[in-house]
């Protein structure tokens, strides 16, 4: 492409070419010049109308402030709901713990001061501050780490009393709550001499039903010469349980028992002067007295008649 140019008096004249080139960067040059131009203009403007603190830009941010802390505090008043909600469940947890812990005998670590009970009347509250609210959830956090394991060892302790007291044999063995012939030294009502008795009686009709004392597995089901029809009961740790002079057993041998479950009916079988339960309680083979391990069940006992 030619461009002619002609003075006013036509007596010179210039021919300029116009490649593709030089028109690519004539364009460029072009819109950048039209887009600086369009930057300073807005920036001027801007400015301008920061500086004359036009009344509808002042509205706009102003709306936007006011939503923006209207936001923040909302968010804030919420959190601090939530802060007092888990608080309020700590002490329930802490109420709980102390329950578990009269019942197993453990004894609780000291509460941190920022978990004992709250409550009053408000007078001039206000929201909490962003960091006061950090402080706090971080405070929380601690107390919930602490009451979790805290209730963890007491779901430990409680589970294993429980079963403990499953295999101990603190139930009476029959429906009575009195003993004849107690635990230790006595007159032997066959010979007239002061023997050990290494049991406790239960006199009673004959066919009453003799239960288990305590959980365990039947390690003797058989007649005795001197306990008559007897059962034995293993409940671990080397502690068994006899119950002799039975008319019937009702167990075999290797029979796994619960607590409280028909094992026998009372006779007057082997050894014996009349209708009654001997009652035995042994560790490891040495004889222990029964009344030691039938304490609460006596009580329960006379609480029911």
């Amino acid at each position: 492409m030619h461009i002619i140019l002609v003075s006013n008096r036509l007596t010179t004249a210039k021919t300029i070419t116009l490649t593709p080139r030089k028109l690519l960067l004539a364009g460029l040059l072009f819109f950048g010049l039209i887009l600086a131009l369009s930057s300073l203009f807005s920036y001027l403007t801007l400015r301008h109308a920061a500086t004359l603190r036009l009344p509808v830009l002042q509205d706009m941010l102003r709306t936007v402030n006011i939503e923006e802390s209207q936001r923040s505090y909302e968010y804030l008043k919420a959190m601090a709901i939530k802060l007092g909600d888990m608080q309020a469940q700590l002490t329930r947890l802490d109420s709980l713990g102390e329950r578990l812990a009269r019942m197993t005998g453990a004894r609780l670590p000291d509460a941190q001061p920022e978990g004992g009970g709250r409550g009053g009347p408000l007078l001039g509250g206000a929201a909490l501050a962003p960091s006061d609210l950090q402080r706090e959830l971080e405070v929380l956090t601690r107390q919930v780490e602490l009451r979790t394991d805290t209730l963890s060892l007491l779901e430990s302790l409680v589970f294993e009393r429980r079963l403990r007291q499953k295999f101990l044999p603190s139930s009476l063995p029959i429906d009575s709550q009195w003993n004849a012939s107690a635990f230790g030294w006595r007159i032997d009502p066959f010979t007239g001499v002061r023997a050990m008795h290494e049991g406790v009686d239960f006199p009673t009709e004959a066919g009453t039903p003799i239960v288990a004392s305590a959980a365990g597995v039947v390690s003797v089901a058989e007649y005795h010469p001197e306990y008559g029809n007897m059962v034995e009961i293993d409940h671990g740790n080397g502690l068994t349980t006899r119950y002799a002079h039975a008319s019937r057993l009702l167990v075999s041998v290797g029979a796994v028992v619960k607590r409280d479950q028909r094992i026998a009916l009372v006779g007057n079988t082997g050894r014996s002067t009349g209708p009654h339960l001997h009652f035995e309680v042994r560790y490891r083979g040495a004889a222990q007295n029964p009344n030691r391990f039938l304490l609460q069940a006596r009580a329960n006992t006379l609480a029911q008649h």
